[in-house]
């Protein structure tokens, strides 16, 4: 999977100033599969920068291409295909169902593809520290639980890129660190790569590449 930027930046980032070595109002390539750190402080588009290239927003001036495809061309039937086997997301808001247990929310994705064994999931509720809130509903889980949820829904599909907004915010170290092995073993059997926004915090990793907003 390649990612083409081209002079992007985003409507509600106009008025701002920004560096030379900003993904804003540059053009770069990214090829995947590769590990790649997005570093910003917050304020800078860590969100937009994932929402953007998700499709979830389009606000924005320049062009993204997908494979040499403009994403904003993109049909409705070709975005589900994309979200459904090539590309995940854990947003920064999680977007989990609060009524539903974690097990609800983890089996309504894998259910889309039948990615993973329930022995899978299992293991990665246990590689994560949290197999006995499996049958907890989300809203009464702490945040850090609940991110450890949003994490291994994100590895129950196929994927080529995985992209995550700060999705070791509510996490110690050690936890990030847990959390971050799983996800890079994950990634590997997908042959695929990710996009990883930060506060700052590399968790102990040495990605391929690091841009900075």
């Amino acid at each position: 999977m390649t990612l083409e930027f081209k002079s992007v930046l985003p409507f509600p980032l106009r008025e701002y100033n920004h560096a030379g070595d900003s993904v804003w109002k540059n053009e770069f390539v990214l090829e995947f599969p590769s590990k790649v750190m997005l570093n910003a402080s917050s304020g800078k588009g860590k969100s937009t920068f994932v929402n953007t290239v998700y499709g979830v927003r389009h606000d924005y001036d320049g062009t993204i291409l997908l494979n040499g495809r403009d994403l904003r061309s993109l049909s409705l039937h070709e975005w589900i295909e994309l979200r459904k086997t090539s590309m995940s997301v854990i947003f920064q808001d999680l977007q989990l169902f609060g009524e539903l247990t974690a097990w609800e929310n983890l089996q309504l994705k894998n259910n889309l593809t039948f990615h993973r064994s329930d022995a899978e999931i299992m293991a990665m509720l246990e590689t994560l520290g949290i197999p006995d809130k499996k049958n907890q509903t989300c809203k009464t889980l702490s945040l850090g639980q609940q991110q450890r949820v949003a994490i291994i829904r994100s590895l129950l599909q196929p994927f080529e890129l995985l992209l995550m907004d700060e999705p070791f915010s509510h996490l110690d170290e050690e936890n990030a660190h847990i959390a971050l092995g799983l996800i890079c073993r994950e990634t590997a059997k997908n042959n695929g790569g990710f996009v990883l926004t930060s506060l700052g915090s590399k968790h102990g990793f040495t990605f391929d590449r690091e841009l900075k907003l």
